[in-house]
This record gives structure tokens, C-alpha cells and sequence, in this order.
């Protein structure tokens, strides 16, 4: 497979389509992959139910921009994904389509919109599994011709990046990412995530990186300009080179380091357009990421003084419950009117983190590890 990855400078997302027509020249082409009359799968980062100047979900510019390109190849654009919960029932992948500007997107270009939630899964073989030997993928997903990826340039506090690879988690039933986040271990998480990135098989990849997410993300952090935008046909080799881009060692990320140890993609892809060095920006780490940095037999040892501890602040708690509705281990308590984390429980994570709306979970970090974040703090600014 081709594994180039082009960078091409973007300012704002007025500029977005000129910017994603020539990412997409620099490595070949839509016409590359798309034949006329293919149905083409967008598959965004529509994390959540947050308008799109958080940076927490795809800007709908870049989704609008490429149902104009797909159209101008002779495809047909279907925009598709399946939300976090914030809501009990199946509402928050529609809403958070309507909050981040991604249906009026649809609207306006005659774009099929795909709620995976309801539109449902088909059981598929893993070959090759190393976590799940099986899955439900999205239908629309496995039935489209083509798929591409269109994610959002941000960290995450599991898995310090968030990229190409793992937007697809959001192909999957809610079951079955409470039972990968569970895995309790980041290596697993990343070859869960790894084994659906292998049965989807995507075509490409477009990422928005005009404006990104730094700090604790996925959908906690403080946006922050990029100014980029990138595209690769190898979705692993566009991680690998984002992460770099952003001051992320690539193979400290768990899902690029599990897909290379499988085969996928490359450790130095050839990179094309805006050279990598004029546009790395450093961002800020994800607070909960920090034990990433720390070798797995330290922290086995050192279990008790290297710990990072979610809970819920109860001031700003509006008793939601989305973070119960997404904890994996079932360690979110309710006594009266507050909830509170069993921390014997409590396997760090973070999806209650990330998905409250409130923003009313926060982390306590051993004394240990804050000397740790210190530390780390003062490399970057080197």
C-alpha cells in the first residue's frame, strides 16, 4: 500500500476544500480509489454532542468539503457514526450530528446521514484477532464501496492520541467498547481497536487539524490553531506522522504501536507537501496519559505511589449519569444525590471523563506522578 502522508498548510476552514484537494493530489488522488457511482463512506469523529468550535467532533467545513470532492470523483457521499453516550436510548449519535453542524452538512449536499446506532451491525470474522475474534461492524460501514476516515487532530487520555485508526471505534456497539475498555491494560485496548481497524479496511484518510485538541482529550481539552490538514491512503502511517507532529512519541501511542507490530502500516512513512519540521506544534499532554510514559514493569511495582484517580466533582455534577451509563466496570455509585467512584473498581479508563458533559470529572494524581507531569511539562518546552 501506498503509506505517503501529505501536510498542507490551512489557516481557517474557509480554505478547507482547496487545502484537502491538494493533501489529496500529493498522494494520488479520490480518483485513485473512487470509481462512478461508488457509494463512499465519511466516517468523522462525531464523538459527542458538542458544537464544532470545541474542536471535539470533525468540522463540518472539512465533511462539506469532501461531499463536494467524492461528488466532483463521481462518488456518492454517506456521512456515518455511532456517538459516546451522554443519553440513555439511542438519541446522542442524532443530536450530536445536529449540535455539530454535521446534518445541516448532509442536508445541504444530498448526503445519506448514518446513524450507526440504529442502522445496525453485522457479526464478522477477526483474522489474525489478537482481543475480539468477532465483531459487529456498522452495516453501512461493510456495504460501502469505499470508506474514509475524517478525523479530528486531538489527545486522548488513554491513549495520549487520537487519530485515523481510532476513529473507527465508533463502528462498534456500545457492549462491545464498554468490554475493550475493560481490557484494563492499554496494549490490549490498542489491538482491540487495532481488530476493527483490520475487518473495516479503510480507503483513506483526511485529518482536520486545522484546529486541534490539546490537553485532556478527547473532548476536555482546550482547542488550539494547527493549522494543517493531512491525507494518507495508510491510515497507520498518518497517526504515526500526526503523533510525531504533535511532540507524541509515535510508538508510545497504543493503537499505532499495536497496528505496526501487525503489519500495518509504517514507523517512517514518506512524508509529502508542508515538510513535517515547519509545522510541528507541540501540544499539551492528556493529565491521564502520564502513565503511559512509565515502563509497565515500573508501574507494576510501583503500583500504590503511581496512580491517577478520576472523581467526580459533585458542584458541578449535573447528575446526567452519562458517565454511569459509559463505565465499563460498573464502578459509578449513586448515594442520595451524588455519585461518587469506587476507586476499587475503578480501571482508569476515563470514558466517564471524557463523555461527562458537565466536565465535572477530574483526576488526582500521586504525589509521585505529579513530579512525573512536572517533569514532562518542562521537556516540552524544549
Amino acid at each position: 500500500m501506498n503509506t505517503r502522508v501529505s501536510i498542507v498548510s490551512c489557516s481557517d476552514y474557509s480554505k478547507a476544500k482547496d487545502a484537502i484537494r491538494k493533501s489529496l493530489d500529493l498522494i494520488g488522488g479520490l480518483e485513485a480509489i473512487i470509481s462512478p457511482g461508488n457509494r463512499v463512506l465519511l466516517k468523522p469523529n462525531v464523538l459527542s454532542i458538542r458544537p464544532p468550535e470545541d474542536a471535539v467532533t470533525t468540522h463540518p467545513a472539512v465533511i462539506a468539503a469532501m461531499c463536494e470532492l467524492v461528488k466532483e470523483a463521481g462518488g456518492i457521499p454517506l456521512i456515518g457514526d455511532g456517538s459516546g453516550i451522554t443519553k440513555p436510548g439511542s438519541t446522542s449519535t442524532s443530536q450530536a450530528f445536529k449540535v455539530s453542524g454535521i446534518e445541516d452538512v448532509a442536508s445541504s449536499y444530498g448526503a445519506e446521514l448514518i446513524n450507526f446506532e440504529t442502522s445496525g451491525y453485522t457479526e464478522v470474522d477477526v483474522p489474525g484477532a489478537r482481543q475480539f475474534s468477532r465483531l459487529h461492524i456498522a452495516k453501512a460501514v461493510l456495504e460501502a464501496d469505499v470508506v474514509i476516515s475524517l478525523p479530528k487532530l486531538k489527545t486522548h487520555e488513554l491513549t495520549l492520541y487520537t487519530g485515523a485508526v481510532k476513529n473507527f471505534f465508533g463502528t462498534i456497539p456500545q457492549k462491545t467498547r464498554k468490554q475493550a475498555h475493560a481490557l484494563e491494560d492499554r496494549d490490549r485496548f490498542g489491538n482491540a481497536v487495532v481488530d476493527i481497524y483490520s475487518v473495516v479496511k479503510p480507503h483513506l484518510s483526511v485529518m482536520d487539524g486545522v484546529v486541534g485538541m490539546e490537553g485532556n482529550g478527547p473532548s476536555g481539552g482546550t482547542p488550539i490553531s494547527s493549522g494543517i490538514i493531512m491525507s494518507s491512503y495508510d491510515c497507520v502511517a498518518l497517526d504515526v506522522v500526526a503523533s510525531e507532529l504533535i511532540g507524541i512519541d509515535p510508538l508510545k501511542v497504543p493503537t499505532n504501536r499495536a497496528a505496526i507490530s501487525r503489519g500495518f502500516g509504517t514507523v517512517h512513512p514518506e512524508v509529502v507537501g508542508t515538510p513535517l519540521e515547519e509545522v510541528k506544534v507541540r501540544f499539551k499532554n492528556p493529565e491521564g496519559g502520564v502513565t503511559a510514559y512509565i515502563p509497565s514493569f515500573l508501574m507494576k511495582i510501583l503500583r500504590t505511589q503511581l496512580y491517577v484517580k478520576p472523581f467526580i466533582n459533585t458542584s458541578n455534577c449535573k447528575l446526567c449519569k452519562a458517565c454511569v451509563l459509559n463505565c465499563s466496570v460498573n464502578a459509578i455509585e449513586e448515594t442520595g444525590n451524588v455519585l461518587k467512584i469506587n476507586q476499587e473498581k475503578c480501571i482508569q479508563c476515563f470514558c466517564c471523563r471524557e463523555l461527562c458533559p458537565s466536565d465535572a470529572v477530574e483526576i488526582k494524581k500521586s504525589m509521585v506522578l505529579k513530579l512525573i507531569t512536572r517533569i514532562e511539562a518542562k521537556k516540552s518546552l524544549f
